[in-house]
């Protein structure tokens, strides 16, 4: 049985959210939400991050559950091929598209 193709991206996601969740990370260009909005205000940034890092969290775990209950097939025709790259790629662009809503209402 092949291995599922995002089991890695997921959990370094996982981990890499788990300090913006708890605001250990302050204002930076490298790492967080970065925008200009949120780089001229702590308060924005804090919120946004903590925001995102939940978000980013539950992307990943909802990601790691279709990992462990949908078995990986190779075969790009397969339901689930299909489902490996929607669980991940769907829940990571909501995830972006509400943190960027958020944000802007800041």
């Amino acid at each position: 049985m092949a291995k599922p193709p995002f089991l890695i991206p997921s959990i370094l996601f996982l981990i890499v959210s788990i300090p913006l969740v708890v605001g250990k990370i302050p204002a930076n260009r490298y790492y967080g939400v970065r925008t200009r909005k949120t780089l001229s205000d702590d308060r924005i940034w804090y919120a946004s991050n903590r925001l995102g890092g939940w978000l980013l969290i539950a992307s990943s775990l909802i990601y790691l559950m279709i990992a462990a209950f949908v078995p990986y097939s190779p075969d790009s025709t397969s339901f689930n091929w299909w489902a490996h790259i929607c669980g991940f790629v769907l829940p990571l662009c909501i995830s972006i598209f509400t943190i960027h809503v958020y944000t802007k209402r800041l």
